[in-house]
């Protein structure tokens, strides 16, 4: 193939990922943003909506593209993910949030707006209050860092019906996120942007949010690279390492290599999986079907005998329910609630991993 065969060809590539139909856009407060500064389409937080169409499994998802609370990577942190949300059955709404000169707490209140008008609206975009998440990029990651760590139940006396609407997120995806203003790998202009050149220790303090984590965190997952210079993976070591002391069920994937901003890493034989494995987290997290979870126990025998050592699976016939996992040790396995199938019907799948003895 020619270079210029080649150019023609990648450039119909990357069309067909950028353009479609417009999505809706829908403005958070219709009558005017509390705090804005003018009339701009800077100064109008909104959503815009991608639903998940006919495969729709009741899933949402708030997606914060990064920029350094500067710009908003729209395309590659915003759209594409929200596609391939789409694509397992998650409704995505790509956050347009208030960027520098606006300071803490505005981005915060227009992720946290963005969580209650979704569940004020759920029976309207056909998603389930109690599955609504966030994600974010970068600085996006920074704002979905204090989303899953700075929420409220929400006010039952607000004269606003979506004010009534908790602002805790279901769960939180984190990529290669801003975490820390304080740590010698703090990412200063991210810090800048939202607070301001005069940012007190205390201010830095309370945006630094693995020091924030408790047990009313939600489930996190979240993904790095080793070549990461531009936000270091300790950002993302550091909020894994809180979630785990408080309980907090996380998952966390390093990639050895990738620079910062990668999106979704078309093409890269390894990187590419990360989006991938969030479907698979979302899956066993329970969080793309209803249901509640139930404990498993059971024995194994092979040839009239305990099996010694080795798996069972308990794989859905409904493809958006959880496998239930465990080893077998001397033919017997549990599954605690927390890893629980939901009810449904199962294929059994048992591995033997062959004997155990001394020596």
């Amino acid at each position: 193939m020619s270079r210029g065969v080649l150019v023609m060809f990648l450039c119909a590539v990357l069309g067909g990922i950028v353009m479609g139909a417009e999505p809706e856009f829908r403005l958070l407060w219709p009558e005017g943003a509390p705090g804005a500064k003018g009339s701009a389409d800077a100064d109008k937080p909104g959503l815009w909506v991608y639903p998940a169409g006919s495969g729709a499994n009741g899933a949402a998802v708030v997606i914060c593209p990064g920029g350094g609370y500067a710009i908003h990577a729209t395309d590659h942190e915003g759209v594409q993910p929200a596609k391939y949300f789409n694509s397992i059955g998650v409704t995505a709404f790509v956050l347009r949030y208030r960027l520098s000169p606006y300071r803490h707490p505005i981005p915060l209140g227009d992720a946290q707006r963005a969580l209650r008008y979704i569940r004020a609206h759920a029976g309207e975009f056909g998603v389930d209050p109690q599955r609504v998440g966030i994600m974010g990029f970068s600085a996006g990651g920074h704002l979905t860092s204090t989303a899953v760590t700075h929420f409220d139940a929400g006010r039952a006396d607000a004269v606003d019906p979506i004010e009534r609407q908790s602002s805790r997120p279901s769960f939180g995806v984190l990529g290669y996120p801003v975490v820390s203003f304080v740590a010698e790998y703090a990412h200063r202009g991210s810090a800048k942007n939202l607070l301001g050149e005069g940012a007190t220790d205390e201010q830095l303090q309370s945006l630094s949010n693995d020091q924030h984590v408790t047990q009313e965190t939600p489930p996190v997952f979240l993904f790095h690279t080793s070549e990461d210079t531009g936000v270091p993976p300790e950002n993302s070591l550091a909020f894994y390492a809180a979630c785990h002391k408080a309980g907090v069920p996380a998952e966390l994937h390093v990639y050895q290599q990738g620079p910062h901003g990668v999106g979704l890493a078309f093409e890269h034989p390894a990187l590419q999986n990360w989006i991938g494995a969030v479907g698979v987290w979302l899956r066993q997290n329970a969080l793309l079907a209803t249901g509640e979870r139930q404990e498993v126990q059971g024995q194994v025998q092979k040839n009239g005998q305990p099996l010694a050592w080795g798996t069972v699976a308990l794989k859905p016939v409904q493809g958006n329910q959880p496998t239930g996992w465990a080893l077998v040790r001397g033919g017997r396995f549990a599954i605690a609630k927390s890893a629980g199938v939901l009810p449904g019907e199962y294929d059994v799948v048992v591995t033997d991993m062959g004997a155990v003895a001394p020596g």
